[in-house]
């Protein structure tokens, strides 16, 4: 009896110590950098006003179409105007299921009763829209997940577009998953989404969208010069220039802006 309850014992205490030894599980997919991203198909659309309908164009839009939008399927990711207010333009981003799912909700959109009438009542003085520029993308597998929502203070945003030099995006790419933006962290910079443009022309270069977020213009202009100035920066672009025989970029484009007051992500 003594012996049985002894081996139950130390069974017991073996059991036990293996527990407490097995190794923690890795953190799910969605929490790691660089995991699958996202299958959603993305549009970034940049509207011109017709000369003195700034204003009235910001407005259908926080009365009517972001609701038409959310009617026929079409997520609604971020609402924003250029801090410059000479730009006068709206910039904003949806998301689909997929390319397919984005022209279906569009022919869908532009049938709507509802709103030809809205169209009809806002533009009764005149066209409000001169022209849209619109940028395809996909989600790149550096990104975080894009996660809508309102921080406070009030943020504000920098959508950056960098051309790459033609055949080095994957190095680019790289070089953000292994550095850049461990080191953007960093100095203060949050990130809100990364993404591969799809281009019209399938033998034009894509290019990387992405989306930072900042306590304030000055602010974000002030952490990219710390930034720039790391001295751990200043060796990882040398680095990665020299591994790929020149520059990885041909431009880099910046626009600060402000979120609407019906942007689901400020």
């Amino acid at each position: 009896m003594t012996c049985k309850l002894y081996s139950l014992l130390t069974l017991g205490l073996l059991l036990s110590t293996a527990t407490f030894a097995m190794p923690k599980p890795s953190p799910a997919k969605s929490e790691q950098s660089g995991t699958a991203p996202s299958t959603k198909f993305y549009e970034v659309r940049i509207y011109h006003p017709t000369p003195g309908k700034y204003a009235e164009i910001v407005d259908r839009f926080r009365q009517y179409t972001t609701k038409i939008f959310e009617k026929h399927g079409m997520e609604n990711i971020g609402y924003w105007t250029p801090t410059d207010t000479t730009n006068k333009e709206l910039i904003y981003i949806l998301a689909y299921p997929s390319r397919e799912a984005r022209d279906a909700s569009w022919k869908a959109f532009g049938s709507d009763p509802e709103w030809k009438a809205v169209v009809a009542k806002t533009e009764a003085n005149g066209k409000l829209v001169d022209h849209v520029d619109q940028i395809f993308m996909t989600e790149s597998d550096i990104s975080p997940k894009i996660k809508v929502g309102q921080k406070s203070p009030a943020r504000t945003f920098e959508l950056r577009t960098y051309t790459p030099t033609p055949g080095k995006l994957d190095n680019l790419l790289a070089r953000f998953r292994d550095h850049t933006i461990k080191l953007f962290s960093k100095h203060g910079m949050t990130h809100i989404g990364y993404w591969i443009t799809q281009e019209k022309d399938p033998n034009a270069q894509p290019k990387l969208v992405y989306i930072l977020a900042h306590p304030s213009e000055a602010e974000g202009k002030a952490h990219f010069e710390e930034f720039r100035k790391d001295p751990k920066w200043v060796a990882v672009k040398e680095e990665s220039e020299k591994n790929a025989g020149g520059s990885l970029t041909t431009k880099v484009e910046s626009v600060y802006m402000v979120p609407t007051d019906y942007s689901p992500i400020k």
